[in-house]
């Protein structure tokens, strides 16, 4: 299966097989139909870095779209000063009755800074990631405290850009399949499975615009 071409890409690439996933779904999947056509010319970007981008999934675990974007906003604002980019040293750097003065919760604290200790000390095979089979990236990630399927599955969707990934662990993917496809009622990660089939092999873009539909207007997690 094709992938993006992410490693020593420039910001703002747009995954290749983003235009031939639309014509797919909109054939395969009635509310796509609908749903692809009313988001015009957007598409998912790569615009971050590895650790940013798995920060940025630690923070916003188990959370709204808006609060993660919030909590974000201020992880930033005392981690970096403007217009640079996030380091794993500069998060250590900070106590964490500081990381905790920000909203984030005491697991949460623990759990980004040992994301930046596995960065900083050079535990993550990030050159090698590229090359990797979808679940044996998954399987790397889980094993780093605080990082489960969910996070596993928001990087290979934001960072990696893999075409076909469904996170059952999300919330937000739960929600927006009730509202789409069951008219609110209450839906099961087996039945999210279920119908998820129809959008392979493309089940990352299908995720993308299911957010969409829930707020058209806020960033998605690691977006910004």
């Amino acid at each position: 299966m094709a992938r993006a071409k992410v490693p020593g890409a420039a910001p703002d690439v747009t995954p290749e097989y983003w235009d031939e996933a639309c014509r797919h779904l909109v054939k395969r999947d009635r509310v796509m139909k609908k749903l692809i056509p009313q988001f015009g010319e957007a598409r998912l970007k790569l615009r971050s870095d590895p650790f940013t981008t798995l920060a940025r999934s630690v923070i916003g675990q188990q959370i709204s779209v808006k609060s993660a974007q919030a909590m974000w906003e201020r992880f930033l604002a005392l981690t970096t000063t403007p217009g640079s980019r996030i380091l794993p040293a500069a998060v250590l750097a900070q106590p964490v009755e500081a990381l905790r003065a920000i909203g984030l919760a005491a697991r949460k604290t623990e759990y980004v800074r040992d994301l930046a200790r596995h960065f900083e000390e050079g535990n993550v095979h990030v050159k090698q990631w590229a090359q990797m089979e979808d679940e044996a990236i998954v399987e790397e990630l889980v094993a780093i405290r605080g990082i489960g399927r969910w996070t596993a599955d928001m990087f290979l969707i934001f960072h990696l850009m893999r075409p076909n990934v469904l996170p059952l662990e999300d919330p937000n993917l739960i929600q927006g399949i009730s509202e789409n496809y069951f008219s609110g009622e209450p839906v099961s990660r087996a039945e999210a499975r279920e119908l998820g089939e129809a959008w392979a092999p493309y089940r990352s873009v299908a995720t993308w615009y299911i957010w969409r539909s829930l707020d058209p207007v806020q960033p998605l997690p690691a977006e910004k």
